[in-house]
């Protein structure tokens, strides 16, 4: 049996709090090891520190908590705004997914409100796709890591497109027992809420994070509380059934029900 491994890839220090931490935590209980890992510094987060200052802060932040979550911590490879799908970036990941290995990839939304967070998912998809091809040279060069790997894309921020049109999961995750500890990891990205207030009219930064995991927990007609994802096309990844974020969360794992078309 290969070994049980889930990563987690976000934008920026507390986009994986906001959507995936609930999920991550109870991949931990399940006997998964964990990875954390934000592709940018967060450089651009702030009307008050300069980028040098909050690279700093925004690391401390991000891995105060990672160790919440349980999860070991991945330093950042760009700044903000500077998450290009482009052949520099995708080969440093691709180095760090063919160290971790995952056999459970956590990732974003396809569609989301800003381009940082559309070009996470893109470079970790592609990441993964390469990640057992004997011609891909990562950097460093890591050794390529045959295997499967299941890839779940998380929900947009606002749970929408950026068209306003409503996204809706194939899988909800009951993320209730474990939402206290959520909160308290997004709770360490202290830098962060006054900027979004200021800058993205997200006054109630905790709240906001509640309201979506309400919302989806609504949706789900079961838990109080709950995390989305879709399960991506397993070719070049994994066999067809593969589905270890099912078979490890069990009844905390609830296939949504689709009407005719949907």
């Amino acid at each position: 049996m290969s070994q049980r491994v889930a990563m987690a890839i976000g934008a920026h220090p507390d986009d994986i709090e906001f959507m995936m931490g609930g999920t991550l935590l109870l991949l931990k209980q399940a006997g998964y090891k964990t990875h954390y890992m934000n592709l940018s510094t967060g450089s651009c987060g702030s009307q008050v520190y300069p980028p040098a200052k909050l690279r700093v802060i925004r690391r401390r932040e991000a891995q105060a908590a990672a160790r919440l979550l349980g999860a070991m911590f991945h330093p950042s490879l760009v700044d903000d705004m500077e998450i290009y799908y482009e052949d520099k970036t995708l080969r440093r990941l691709a180095a760090v997914i063919r160290e971790v290995g995952p056999t459970i990839l956590l990732v974003p939304s396809p569609q989301d409100y800003m381009e940082d967070h559309t070009n996470t998912c893109r470079l970790a998809v592609s990441a993964a796709f390469v990640r057992g091809m004997n011609n891909y040279r990562t950097t460093p060069r890591r050794t390529p890591t045959p295997g499967d790997v299941t890839i779940y894309h998380a929900m947009p921020h606002g749970l929408c497109d950026p068209l306003r049109h409503r996204v809706l999961p194939d899988l909800f995750v009951n993320t209730t027992a474990v939402f206290t500890s959520k909160k308290t990891a997004l709770a360490a990205h202290r830098s962060q809420q006054d900027w979004l207030a200021e800058t993205q009219k997200m006054n109630q930064y905790l709240a906001t994070m509640e309201q979506f995991s309400r919302e989806l927990g609504r949706w789900s007609r079961r838990f109080a509380h709950a995390e989305g994802w879709r399960r991506r096309l397993h070719y070049g990844y994994c066999t067809e059934d593969a589905d270890p974020l099912r078979e490890a969360l069990g009844r905390n794992c609830l296939e949504r029900k689709r009407s005719h078309g949907s």
